[in-house]
């Protein structure tokens, strides 16, 4: 009987070199992504001028809005493509890319034609000296052109992970930061364009990384096998849930910037020095709290996966893992810059008024990014269930008891580490209000049934589809093309 126990657990478990080999691909591919900006950050850093650091810091926080509020695309487009390939249903994850695909196109379309109103309201609620905010206007003004390329990008990662074809999203990171990296120097250092160079640098970059996400989409799709999944790109009842779930996702990303820009904001309001220094251990946290979302996609990814199949075991075992490895990635990075500051910071700016204080605040990152690294697991298997409404209440509660308050008094008091709690107290509520839902995901008498097969008939061989039925999950591959 034992034996026949312990072979059950370990069943329960076999997704295991499953998880960690598409981990590893999402938190490489992730880590790039705030490495570029911390590129940025050391080039800038070094300049003569501070004020060109400090504006692109508080011009970063439209594009906070901007973008990071649009990664819903790909939550959202991760989610409805995982739980379609989990039921075999290749129609749906070609339509789940057509999509999501159309509303980035349009949405980045907008930002484009928009970008003079954008940048005029967005600095008139932003606050920094003139210098400050002219840097930030030319950062913006550089990037913006990069929007309909961003959120394309967006929408075929989570296309690419929800097949767990993860190899093409880390080429992808490779080619656009990388080419960030090389674009930076060239017009920050070689070419003196300041601001303007390193926002232009990002957008050129997007671009690049789109051209190679497009190569991948033709090399995997067959053309003539679309044609009769674009005959159902707008059916009603699939739209609306399409809809309903990015919807919901907008407003956790929308919460969650929020809380950002009000942090660095309120940390302008403190003057350019505590700006700087919040900013550059913001560059910090980013790179783990990026690196931990590799996890994060991972859960969605096999959360979703396992829930289309009605696989209701698998859940708590996946959920378990990805905390087990996401919680060693925070306190690396926590405990690296607490302990070698002067290294750490060394890298990032050499002006003497930000670095001279940087270490009374670093402490602030452990309590930070151990939370973040709950909370964002948490969310990454609601979003697999594509439990949108429950993500979506748990972060208006956080941020509305938990952030919101404290930040005002940091504020009335002018104590940056009355801040920093503020950010401590919204992932941590964030975490809490998740954890007292989960066991309503486990009920029995709500059963995770699969969704229905299709209700047309599949064409022979339409397509392939990489990675989600390898050898390894015992059926064999089901190919695109």
């Amino acid at each position: 009987m034992a034996q026949t126990s312990a072979q059950t657990s370990n069943s329960l478990y076999d997704f295991l070199p499953r998880f960690f080999r598409l981990s590893l691909v999402s938190v490489l591919s992730n880590m790039m992504v705030p490495l570029a900006g911390l590129v940025d950050t050391a080039f800038l850093g070094h300049l003569d001028q501070i004020r060109y650091l400090a504006g692109v810091i508080l011009g970063s926080i439209l594009f906070d809005y901007l973008y990071r509020v649009l990664k819903f695309l790909r939550s959202s487009t991760n989610a409805i493509t995982a739980q379609a390939a989990g039921r075999e249903d290749p129609k749906a994850v070609l339509l789940a890319g057509l999509r999501s695909g159309l509303v980035a196109l349009a949405i980045g379309g907008a930002i484009v034609l928009l970008q003079y109103p954008i940048q005029t309201l967005g600095f008139a609620l932003l606050s920094g000296t003139g210098e400050v905010e002219a840097s930030g206007a030319d950062y913006f003004y550089g990037r913006v052109w990069g929007a309909p390329a961003v959120l394309l990008n967006f929408v075929l990662i989570g296309w690419f992970l929800g097949q767990e074809n993860n190899g093409m999203v880390l080429l992808m990171a490779i080619v656009g930061n990388g080419s960030n990296v090389l674009l930076d120097y060239l017009m920050i250092f070689v070419w003196g364009w300041q601001s303007f160079g390193a926002g232009l640098a990002t957008a050129i970059s997007q671009y690049l990384a789109l051209f190679v996400a497009a190569i991948g989409v033709l090399r995997l799709v067959n053309w003539p096998a679309a044609k009769t999944a674009i005959e159902e790109l707008w059916d009603g009842p699939a739209l609306r849930d399409t809809i309903a779930l990015k919807g919901n996702l907008l407003i956790r990303f929308l919460i969650l910037i929020s809380t950002y820009a009000i942090f660095t904001n309120f940390s302008s309001l403190l003057g350019t020095t505590t700006l700087v220094q919040n900013g550059v251990l913001l560059q910090i946290a980013l790179v783990s709290q990026f690196t931990i979302q590799g996890v994060g996609m991972t859960t969605q990814t096999l959360i979703g996966n396992f829930k289309s199949k009605g696989d209701r075991d698998r859940l708590v075992p996946v959920l378990a893992v990805s905390l087990l490895a996401a919680l060693p990635i925070a306190l690396v990075f926590a405990l690296t810059t607490i302990l070698f500051p002067t290294q750490v910071f060394g890298l990032l700016t050499n002006q003497a008024e930000v670095s001279s204080h940087l270490g009374d605040y670093a402490i602030w990152l452990l309590p930070l990014l151990v939370t973040t690294a709950i909370s964002f697991m948490l969310e990454g298997y609601f979003i697999g269930l594509k439990a949108g409404a429950t993500l979506r209440n748990a972060v208006l509660l956080a941020f509305g008891l938990g952030f919101l308050p404290t930040a005002i008094a940091a504020l009335w008091q002018a104590n940056n580490h009355l801040l920093w709690l503020s950010l401590v107290f919204y992932v941590l509520g964030l975490a809490i209000v998740l954890a007292v839902q989960l066991p309503k995901t486990l009920n029995p008498e709500a059963p995770l049934t699969p969704n229905p097969a299709p209700s047309t008939p599949l064409p022979e061989k339409p397509w392939t589809r990489r990675g989600i039925n390898s050898p390894a999950h015992g059926r064999k591959p089901l190919r695109m093309g």
